[in-house]
This record gives structure tokens, C-alpha cells and sequence, in this order.
């Protein structure tokens, strides 16, 4: 008798020979992991970087789990291939004339004025662990210990990156060096960095602990000076205060920002020129991989239907919203006409609909040290929710299997919570619960995210009368 629930694989198809080569590839594709677009991998032979994971971590959990999910994506994209060839056989003028139409709206919202700016520390953990220990300079090594938070370029070289598990970067490179990861260190530069930020932009908005936002147009025009200039300045301030450095993007919106400050890794910046020819000739060859926003699964699908670059969406722009749906034809749409938001703030002025936190550790099991875990993120939670003066209604846990599944639980609470006490309190039942559902239960992952967020600041008094201090 099977579990209902479980992946099933199709006997006949798993027999079919002429099929397996291309499982395989697809699979070993699957195993290079998302960080596969990161700086320092450009030189890299991806074919036998994936060929020595697929040997380290053949029958291992995490082999299983990844064999399973690439199973479960060459399903879903023979059913959009299906698809394809039925919409070739129709009649699809509305759909070509509905794309055009949402091109043309589009089109309208592009702004050009704006001079934004994607500031990307190079290698940071790894940077900031270099400044302690120099005699790391010239060998590889990498943040991390059951999982590599970051990597040098050394260690890039040889094909290690993040996300990617301890024991097959050392397959990869048996010199590798693995460090301890010190997160209050990391936080404490990233501060200093931030401080600089702040000068040529008050209101920049952190995207991740070594990455942000800028919008220098008030700094350009006020000083009457060009966007390259400046940010040639602030590269050149940060490396002279903090002893790390950063790569920049500078173009018309964030998209294009993000992806241009991946062009000139380590220690570089590239400009885009702010106007629709030189922005359209960009997008028109760049890998959709590049783009923020479309992963493994969805560079997949794409590629198996032909579109390779941002370019090619246009060509199967009557197909998208049929295959995809609204909202995801409309996003690819913007990445063929390299649109993107040009607002910038701080990350607390966004309305935010979640907040959580996770980290990852060895397997453990020991259901006493489970709940210590649990604690230490109940508290890492309460201070990520003090800093964004919020509460929460809805609880969920994530946990990460020693199989690598992931599973999510979530409960409504009897009122709005965020400390520490009642955030540990609240979650030990679904984690209890769960000790009862998968005997002997062995955990990768933790974390804690509570959404229905309701603001803890204090009410403008004078705001809510409608008046204001000029």
C-alpha cells in the first residue's frame, strides 16, 4: 500500500531509455543550486561543477528531495508544452491584440528621470572575516558550516557558492577553508556602510544586510554633478572608512540597477544610459536568469518553450497569459521593456504584510534542544518586530526535514503578539504537534513569521487632528 500523498514517479516513463539522458541533465542543472548567476562563476565549467555534485550527493537527503521537486517540474512543464501546441492551433488574435495593449500602458509608466543605484557588498561575510584574518587573502574559503553562507572568489574559482551544502564544496575544492559564522560582526560593518549611504541618500532602502538602494537624484542635481561621478566618490569612501568593497549599478529604476551591479564584480559599477534605446538593446540579449525575480523554475519553463533571453519574451507575448497567468505575463512583459519601480524609501515605510526569521543548523532531533532553538528564534523574532513597530495575528512555522521538505504550519492567535514570551508560547504547541505527526522528527531549519501585521507606534496626536508642524 502507497502513501497517497507522496511523490509518485511513473513507472512507464522512468523505464522509457530515450528519456533518461534528459532527466539527468535537467536534474544535474537542478543540483548548480539559485546562486548559480552569482559573481566569480562566469569562468566556471557549470558542466563539471555539476557532474562532481551529482557524484557527492548521489543518495544522500538532499539528492532525493531535488531529484523529486526536477521530477515534479518536467511534469508541469510537459503539461505547458501540452498547452502550447493546442493555443498553436487556435486562433489567438485577441490574445496578440490584449498583449499589445498591456505593452502599450506600460510603455506610459516608463520614467526616465530618475538616477537610482544598487550598492552590492562584494563577498561580504567573507570580506569581513578577511579584515580578522589576512593570512585568508589568497586562499579559499567560505562563511558557513552544514550550508556555505558565502564564499570568496578564490573559492568561487573552484565553483563553491552559497546556498550550497559544506561537504560538496569540499568535493569541489579539499582546500576550502570553512569559517564560523559571526553575525553581529557582520552587522556592525554593514552599519558602518550604512552610515556612509545615508549622506548621499537619507532615505535609502536596505534590500539585505549587504545591499541597498539609492536615489541620488536630489545629490546630482543639487551638487550639479553626473551619477558616475558620485558613485565613484562613495565606492571610494566606504573602501577608505570600512576596509570593504562594493560593486554598484546605476540606471533608470531598480531592476536595472540590480542587474548592473552584477556587471562589474568585484569592486566595479556599470551605468546603464537612462534612455528607452540603450535600455531595450540591454534587455533585448540578457539571459532572463540575470533578472531579479525568475529563478531556476521559471528560467526552466521559459527555456523549454524557447525564450532564452528577456528579448524573446516579445516573440511569444500571445502565448504568456494563457500559460502563466495575468500576473506573471505582466512581470515577464516588464522584463522585455527593462521596467522597474523607481521609488526607493526605507524598508519600515512599505506596508509590510509579514515579518519572520529562520536559520539553518546540523540535523537535530533532541526534542529539549528543538525547543531551545525555538526560544532563540521566538527572540530574534521579537527584535526584528520591535525594530518595525508591529504586532502580529497569525503565527506560522517553518521547519526543514532532515529530508530537505519543507513544512509549514500557521495558527490565528487569541490577540496581536511580538514578544518573545508569547511568540515561544504560541508556536511550542504546532511544534509539538508535529513531533506527534512525524515520529522521531530531525531538523535542518527553523523559523518563526507572523503576518496580519498591526502597527505598535504611537498615533500622531496632531496628525490625526489634521495638523502638521511647518
Amino acid at each position: 500500500m502507497t502513501d497517497s500523498n507522496s511523490p509518485q514517479v511513473c513507472p512507464e516513463a522512468a523505464a522509457r531509455p530515450e528519456e533518461s539522458d534528459e532527466r539527468l541533465k535537467t536534474l544535474k542543472y537542478h543540483l548548480l543550486g539559485p546562486s548559480l548567476t552569482k559573481a566569480g562563476q562566469e569562468k566556471v565549467d557549470q558542466n563539471k561543477v555539476s557532474e562532481i555534485i551529482y557524484n557527492a550527493s548521489k543518495g544522500s537527503k538532499f539528492f532525493n528531495q531535488e531529484e523529486i521537486r526536477d521530477q515534479a517540474l518536467t511534469q508541469k512543464i510537459e503539461k505547458i508544452l501540452v498547452t502550447k501546441r493546442q493555443l498553436e492551433q487556435q486562433d489567438l488574435t485577441q490574445e496578440l491584440r490584449n498583449a499589445d495593449r498591456v505593452i502599450h500602458e506600460l510603455e506610459l509608466s516608463r520614467d526616465l528621470t530618475q538616477h537610482i543605484v544598487h550598492v552590492d557588498c562584494d563577498a561580504f561575510y567573507a570580506a569581513v572575516e578577511q579584515l580578522e584574518h589576512p593570512e585568508l587573502k589568497d586562499v579559499p574559503f567560505a562563511v558557513g558550516g552544514g550550508v556555505l553562507t558565502t564564499c570568496n572568489y578564490i573559492a568561487r574559482q573552484f565553483g563553491c557558492r552559497s546556498g550550497m551544502a559544506g561537504f560538496v564544496a569540499k568535493q569541489l575544492c579539499p582546500s576550502l577553508i570553512l569559517i564560523k559564522p559571526n553575525f553581529q560582526k557582520y552587522t556592525a560593518k554593514a552599519q558602518e556602510i550604512r552610515e556612509i549611504l545615508a549622506d548621499y541618500d537619507p532615505r535609502f532602502e536596505s534590500a539585505s544586510i549587504d545591499e541597498a538602494y539609492l536615489n541620488i537624484t536630489e545629490y546630482c542635481h543639487d551638487r550639479n554633478v553626473i551619477p558616475s561621478e558620485v558613485i565613484e566618490q562613495m565606492r571610494r569612501e566606504i573602501h577608505q572608512k570600512t576596509a570593504i568593497t562594493v560593486s554598484a549599478g546605476i540606471a533608470a529604476n531598480t531592476k536595472l540597477a540590480k542587474i548592473c551591479s552584477n556587471m562589474n564584480k568585484p569592486n566595479g559599477q556599470y551605468e546603464l544610459p537612462s534612455d528607452r534605446t540603450s535600455i531595450m538593446a540591454f534587455m533585448r540579449g540578457l539571459p532572463t536568469r540575470k533578472v531579479n525575480g525568475i529563478g531556476r523554475v521559471l528560467e526552466r519553463e521559459l527555456l523549454e518553450l524557447g525564450v532564452r533571453t528577456c528579448g524573446e519574451i516579445y516573440e511569444h507575448r500571445k502565448y504568456l497569459s494563457l500559460l502563466f497567468g495575468d500576473k506573471t505575463f505582466e512581470f515577464l512583459i516588464s522584463c522585455y521593456l527593462g521596467l522597474g519601480r523607481t521609488r526607493v524609501q526605507p524598508a519600515e515605510d512599505y506596508d509590510r504584510k509579514s515579518i519572520g526569521t529562520e536559520s539553518t543548523f546540523r540535523e537535530m532531533s533532541d526534542s529539549a534542544k528543538l525547543r531551545e532553538k525555538l526560544r532563540w528564534t521566538a527572540e530574534e523574532l521579537e527584535k526584528d518586530m520591535e525594530r518595525a513597530h508591529c504586532k502580529g495575528r497569525t503565527l506560522c512555522l517553518k521547519i526543514k526535514l532532515h529530508t530537505f521538505e519543507v513544512l509549514t504550519r500557521q495558527a490565528v492567535m487569541p490577540r496581536a503578539i511580538c514578544s518573545a514570551d508569547d511568540l515561544y508560547h504560541f508556536s511550542l504547541p504546532i511544534l509539538a504537534k508535529l513531533e506527534q505527526e512525524i515520529p522521531g522528527l530531525k531538523l535542518r531549519l527553523m523559523g518563526l513569521r507572523c503576518t496580519h501585521l498591526v502597527s505598535t507606534k504611537k498615533p500622531d496626536t496632531m496628525a490625526f487632528f489634521g495638523l502638521r508642524v511647518k
